[in-house]
């Protein structure tokens, strides 16, 4: 399995087109707005809608309340079939494209590679990672803020702050069959035993991330699908950037890509390679620098 994970891995992937000099805003310049949201969205023409109403509205009210506050949402439209890029550009229009940016990627890379590719073209000094399907109340954004600065002094700059659902796990567990109950304490305990263990909940997609430990992170990323949060935190960790996990509110709205039993199971071999590839070498940590 060690030579397996080690002969397939793929090399360190190159950052995106976005992010090349000169070509558009990219992570190695320097900020120019206080928050990024990073928004990938894979056929949610049905719900974007309500997660940028929500989103949007917090952000121009608190803009409003202090003018200095400035910020900018990045919607990565991942190859979607339906009308979600259109959705997009409807809300760039009535924002403006220096507010609401959307790009659009010819074919789906995953959620991984769709939130790489807004954090490589992001402008915040500090970038939250946000599911286009708005289970997480957007407003639990000053949650995560508070459990950013909470971590100061940050090392180089560095910090993550994790939205986490740990909280509530016991009323989760009463809704789902034991099939997915069992599912979960599965995949947790891989998590646990292969990759992270101080953080409980490494899946929910509520992330806000200071710049320089964007950068650090997701330059070493090479996980495109479900199971890039776990690298991204494994990476973190090897690096000794300070984390920090702070409880939101979450409610689960239908429409879920995940595919129970086959995305699990493609998360618990990525589980493994990414383990086993950092432990043969295959897999490298690499500092970067800004400009």
């Amino acid at each position: 399995i060690c030579a397996i994970a080690h002969v397939t891995a793929k090399t360190m992937p190159h950052e995106d087109a976005e992010c090349r000099k000169g070509s558009a805003p990219n992570i190695h310049d320097p900020p120019t707005r206080e928050l990024s949201v990073v928004v990938p969205s894979y056929n949610e023409e049905n719900r974007l809608p309500l997660m940028m109403d929500e989103a949007l509205d917090y952000l121009e009210k608190r803009q409003k309340q202090d003018p200095s506050f400035t910020y900018e949402v990045i919607v990565v439209n991942d190859g979607s079939k339906d009308q979600t890029a259109k959705v997009a550009k409807e809300y760039s229009k009535k924002y403006g494209s220096d507010k609401v940016r959307v790009i659009s990627l010819e074919k789906n890379r995953g959620k991984g590679g769709a939130v790489r590719t807004g954090v490589f073209s992001s402008r915040g000094q500090k970038i939250l990672m946000a599911d286009a399907d708005g289970a997480t109340k957007f407003a639990d954004i000053e949650k995560v803020e508070e459990g950013l600065k909470n971590l100061r002094p940050w090392p180089n700059g560095m910090a993550i702050s994790c939205g986490s659902r740990a909280h509530l796990e016991k009323d989760s567990i009463a809704k789902r069959s034991y099939f997915r109950t069992l599912l979960m304490y599965g995949f947790h305990f891989l998590v646990w035993f292969l990759c992270v263990k101080e953080i409980r909940d490494t899946q929910c997609g509520f992330k806000l991330l200071t710049r320089e430990a964007a950068l650090q992170t997701f330059s070493n990323l090479h996980i495109e699908r479900w199971a890039f949060d776990v690298e991204l935190l494994y990476i973190a960790q090897r690096m000794k950037i300070p984390i920090a996990e702070v409880a939101v509110n979450w409610t689960e709205i239908e429409g879920s890509k995940l595919v129970p039993f086959w995305s699990w199971l493609q998360m618990g071999r990525d589980l493994l390679f990414i383990r086993l590839r950092y432990m043969t070498g295959a897999w490298k940590l690499e500092a970067k620098k800004c400009n």
